[in-house]
């Protein structure tokens, strides 16, 4: 039988967000010691089940990458003379992951390629965050725009500085399911209002930005104490309490609260 305190830390490391990383090296190169932060970073948002850097060894400035990384990143060998062939790769790969028993809530990205635009939009549809990290002068503004969070890779050392434990979800605020719902309709009028779009990556964002006490699903308790396993499933409490409705990943009042509106 393990002990008490162990039990504790099995149950807080469980409730803590899954974080999946993918580094497209070819558009962002960092040195060891950037790349060991970047995983400081993300330890710090949650508990890591992957960690991937995409290159391609055919290429003179790549070759040194598993030798490089190899002690902290899985380091995948794109050795494909096609263009987009280490991007089309991750993007496989990270849809993959998406849909399989382990499934992440929040994907780390490290490229400014517009490739990934599309990628990061399907997440979103499926109630994952995604973070961006991308060298300046190098990052498409629609991907940028897109994120949850976007952050340069010039500014890790400061990222990483206050944030080298991951999150004890124990201490996580809570907001009770009645007030998630009434932020998530607060959301939806706000998004509606910018003419913005109100698929279920940027509806979150909002309510993070609204709400202090809401820190994605996982701070959302219910009345029999259980935890949300997505924030799709906050949204389907949220349509069957007739609240809102949902159309292809994206979120709508009901003609009740379009009056309030």
């Amino acid at each position: 039988m393990p002990h008490a305190n162990q039990s504790s830390n099995i149950q807080t490391s469980q409730q803590l967000p899954l974080i999946s990383l993918s580094w497209d090296y070819q558009n962002a190169k960092l040195s060891p010691s950037q790349a060991k932060s970047l995983l400081d970073l993300a330890q710090s948002k949650g508990r890591v089940i992957s960690a991937k850097v995409y290159y391609n060894a055919q290429c003179q400035d790549q070759v040194s990458v598993k030798d490089d990384f190899g002690n902290l990143f899985n380091c995948l060998n794109v050795p494909c003379p096609l263009k987009d062939s280490a991007d089309n790769q991750l993007i496989a790969d990270c849809l993959g992951e998406i849909h399989s028993n382990m499934s992440p809530d929040i994907i780390m990205l490290i490229s400014g390629d517009g490739d990934f635009v599309k990628l990061v939009h399907n997440l979103q549809k499926l109630g994952k965050q995604a973070i961006i990290l991308a060298q300046k002068g190098n990052v498409k503004q629609k991907l940028k725009e897109l994120a949850d969070e976007f952050y340069f890779l010039d500014d890790l050392p400061r990222l990483t500085s206050n944030k080298t434990q991951p999150q004890n979800t124990a201490l996580m605020s809570q907001i009770n399911c009645k007030e998630a719902i009434e932020y998530l309709i607060e959301a939806i009028k706000t998004a509606s209002r910018q003419g913005k779009p109100t698929l279920f990556g940027h509806i979150d964002k909002l309510m993070r930005q609204r709400c202090a006490n809401y820190q994605g699903y996982l701070s959302i308790s219910t009345d029999d104490g259980k935890k949300f396993k997505s924030f799709s499933q906050f949204i389907d409490v949220a349509v069957k309490d007739g609240k809102v409705k949902k159309q292809n990943q994206q979120l709508f009042l009901t003609e009740l609260d379009i009056l309030a509106a």
